[in-house]
């Protein structure tokens, strides 16, 4: 390991402010005044770095250097402080990360008996928490509300697993759960965990093509679902789509013996759902009969937990699977230190399971650090942009984690939504999915944290299992849009389109060197797609696929996918660069840029616009727009193409779904492919027709 392991951010420790001089930039101090424009460092408050976890920029680079210096002692000691059956052996890790020296292998804790349920629920109800809030559930509608101590919540994971056991799950065999975000959904994925059996969450908001092409992947005993559930004022029959999906799959040879069905009343109704006797069951007649106590299936630390189908660039997904050892260790690691967590938090994170951000910091990561997590079945801005914080006040939510998506279309609307509640629960703020563009930064520490309350801006992946790069809220001072430093235990490096490492101030292709004890181990059934999506790029690396660059002060900014990178007649320009230029327009809601073929150019630079309530389109205004980026990033960079979007096409996680962009874009109106998955599908038939607008 290298022993200049931070070089960039060295400079900066020794300074008594613990930033040193960063030039031409003002600081602001959380709880004092807003962030502008020209403050662009802004330091926590003493009062909020003399109770946080990790309070000064020293302490990191202490524990960050250990981590380097030391990965076997570092984790090894964190690990120690959660129930083994059976200590691992005396090699903590073993990893391969070079292709020139044969197959790709990661391995952490081998060796070690463990059970992340057990570590979830019986270690918090045996350390005194039974009588903890686990999970505060709120449904869609107002005053639709559930919840469940650490004790209850273990009782019904019992039954659900007892059931699943009777019905012949074992140790290996997959389940796939197709559910909205009830609390069954994480009583699922902790049953599965309880017994050893693999977890295949499936986003309740896929099509039955979609979810076919799981179940065919993992060949499933059994699949979890629910007749239908409300999102907003939408019903959507989830059973219909289930039963489409395996009528598909067993014409592929792949049946399912039992889908188990929870009867969500409050959506519809038992005689309004299709049945099929004989494979479909009513989860409540069946469960409460079950024992509430239910025997652990001990695991090695090595053994799977769970598989999360990610979209592939050839359109096979790619069954993403992570184990159990390493991945509980670095998700309860991170949830602590990246949210500065403490006994008496409550914490909301806006993900749903369906997404490797439910499994890591929805369900895992808070619960095996005991926390008590808000769960929410319905739609953000429903029944008005005012959800949120309604919520937060009702829950006394002290750490609230989302998406810069949902950030962006609630700066859409009156602040008014967001004033008119109390929020001073709030502590710690958190975005997760993309970079967020500085001008949402500041909306959301100035309006939503009233200036007081750092924002965690997570950089990771579903293969990376956990935060690779973030700020720690008590620690360094925040560039609004910046990913800050490296979480403990991982070195990023950053490569030039020939594998070169390059120092200090750069851009460039973001790989990481090492493992690291949360990342993936292997695509399902495909360890050469692994090796060849991955490793192949950089040898001796693993390739994010994401654009990176880092400042004079060590701080990375993420610039988006690769691919999502547009070459202009030579200069290599980020999507996420041109978003944020354009965003920072004061009539501009949101945008969405892609890259089209040009024929001077190479490429040309094509970006979908939504304006603020109530802005009429017009050419002044296009133009405007243009030259905001012109002023912003140069002229190189300045939209071919400005594209008006009373909407853009996400799906209902908030995930901008570019591949649709991009054939809207090069008119290619017949590959559209499945539109199902989108929160309102009908956002494309109106790009359509604003197309030569």
């Amino acid at each position: 390991m290298s022993s200049n392991y931070l070089r960039h951010v060295e400079s900066m420790s020794q300074l008594p402010s613990g930033a040193g001089k960063i030039s031409q930039l003002n600081a602001v101090v959380l709880g004092e005044s807003l962030a502008s424009e020209d403050n662009d460092l802004i330091f926590p408050s003493k009062e909020f770095s003399g109770q946080a976890l990790i309070s000064s920029p020293q302490q990191y680079m202490e524990m960050h250097k250990r981590s380097m210096d030391d990965p076997a002692g570092f984790w090894s000691d964190i690990a120690s402080e959660f129930y083994w059956k059976q200590k691992w052996g005396d090699q903590v890790f073993s990893e391969n990360l070079d292709v020139r020296k044969g197959p790709i292998s990661i391995e952490w804790f081998k060796g070690g008996i463990t059970n992340i349920c057990y570590n979830c629920l019986d270690k918090n109800v045996e350390a005194g928490l039974g009588d903890k809030t686990a999970i505060y559930w709120e449904g869609n509608e107002l005053g639709v509300d559930a919840s469940l101590t650490y004790s209850e919540l273990l009782q019904q994971v019992c039954q659900l697993a007892n059931y699943l056991k009777d019905n012949g799950v074992k140790k290996g065999d997959a389940v796939v759960i197709y559910l909205p975000m009830l609390m069954e959904l994480p009583i699922a994925m902790l049953a599965c965990a309880r017994i050893g059996a693999v977890h295949s969450v499936v986003f309740a908001g896929f099509s039955a093509d979609s979810l076919a092409q799981r179940i065919i992947d993992c060949k499933p005993k059994v699949i979890l679902t629910c007749n239908a559930v409300k999102r907003g004022p939408k019903t959507i029959n989830l059973k219909a789509i289930v039963d489409a999906a395996l009528d598909q799959s067993s014409k592929d040879g792949v049946s399912v013996g039992i889908c188990l069905t929870y009867d969500n009343s409050l959506a519809t109704t038992r005689e309004n759902t299709k049945w099929l006797n004989g494979r479909d069951v009513w989860w409540q007649d069946v469960i409460s009969q079950y024992p509430t106590s239910c025997e652990v299936e001990w695991v090695d630390a090595e053994d799977p937990l769970f598989l999360l189908y990610t979209s592939g660039s050839t359109g096979k997904p790619k069954g993403v699977l992570h184990t159990t050892g390493g991945y509980m260790i670095y998700t309860a690691t991170t949830f602590k230190y990246a949210f500065d967590y403490k006994s008496t938090d409550v914490y909301w994170c806006t993900a749903d399971c369906g997404w490797i951000t439910g499994h890591s910091y929805v369900t895992y990561g808070p619960m095996l650090n005991g926390a008590t997590v808000v769960v929410f079945e319905g739609a953000p801005n429903y029944p008005d942009s005012g959800r949120c914080w309604d919520i937060v006040d009702k829950y006394k939510v002290s750490i609230f984690y989302t998406a810069p998506t949902l950030v962006r279309s609630l700066m859409r609307d009156d602040d008014m939504y967001v004033t008119r509640h109390s929020r001073k629960s709030l502590r710690v703020l958190g975005s997760v999915g993309e970079p967020i563009n500085p001008s949402a930064w500041r909306w959301f520490f100035n309006v939503v944290g009233d200036s007081r309350c750092p924002i965690s801006d997570t950089w990771w992946q579903t293969e990376t299992g956990g935060f690779m790069i973030t700020p720690l809220p008590g620690a360094w001072p925040q560039k609004p849009g910046s990913a800050t430093f490296p979480f403990f235990g991982v070195q990023p490096v950053i490569v030039d389109e020939k594998g070169i490492e390059i120092e200090g101030e750069c851009s460039g292709y973001l790989c990481v060197k090492g493992s690291w004890p949360g990342a993936f181990r292997t695509l399902f059934g495909d360890h050469e797609r692994y090796e060849t999506t991955y490793f192949k790029p950089f040898a001796g690396y693993y390739f994010s696929g994401d654009g990176c660059s880092r400042d004079k002060d060590g701080y990375y900014w993420l610039t988006g996918r690769v691919d999502d990178v547009i070459n202009v007649s030579g200069h290599r320009i980020g999507t996420a660069e041109v978003e944020s230029a354009l965003v920072l327009h004061p009539q501009c809601a949101e945008a969405a840029v892609v890259g089209i073929e040009h024929e001077v150019k190479g490429q040309g630079i094509y970006a979908f616009v939504t304006l603020l309530e109530g802005v009429p389109y017009s050419e002044e205004l296009r133009k405007s727009l243009v030259l905001m980026v012109r002023n912003q990033i140069g002229a190189f960079a300045a939209p071919d193409r400005i594209h008006w979007a009373p909407g853009l096409p996400k799906t209902r996680s908030g995930k901008i779904m570019r591949r649709i962009l991009r054939k809207i874009a090069s008119r290619q109106l017949e590959e559209l492919g499945d539109i199902s998955t989108l929160a309102d599908p009908s956002v494309v038939d109106q790009l359509i027709a604003l197309a030569d607008v």
